[in-house]
């Protein structure tokens, strides 16, 4: 594989992972498909990001139970979960003035929640 290839893997690793970061901090953001996805980009562009990724003792956990588990750990459910229906909370409370947009608000943490709900816990 060119190093031009591999650079571009690198990159959307990089900005995959950021986006899972910040997934953890933003509710409707996810944070482990962003992470699986930089993991894998990291694979095929460098090993050695990879392997740094993976033993990241705040991220890899998520690529863990995910890659070998095939799941969300309870407490990474509960935690999301919590975050996402506390700040569509205050949102709704706080910020939203529109009724169609409390509803599609609403809609869209459900659809998240199912979604997360979907997986198997460990």
């Amino acid at each position: 594989m060119s190093y031009a290839v591999k650079a571009v893997f690198i990159i959307i690793g990089t900005i995959s992972i950021l986006l899972g970061i910040l997934g953890i901090i933003v509710p409707l953001l996810p944070t482990t498909p962003f992470l699986l996805l930089g993991a894998a980009c990291y694979v095929r562009g460098s090993e050695k990001l990879y392997l740094l990724l993976i033993k990241n003792k705040w991220l890899g956990g998520y690529i863990e139970d995910f890659r070998v588990r095939k799941g969300i750990s309870q407490k990474n459910k509960i935690l999301s979960l919590s975050v996402l229906w506390v700040s569509v909370g205050s949102s709704l409370f706080f910020v939203i003035t529109s009724g169609v947009a409390a509803v599609f608000l609403v809609i869209i943490a459900a659809a998240v929640s199912a979604y997360l709900l979907s997986f198997k816990t460990l």
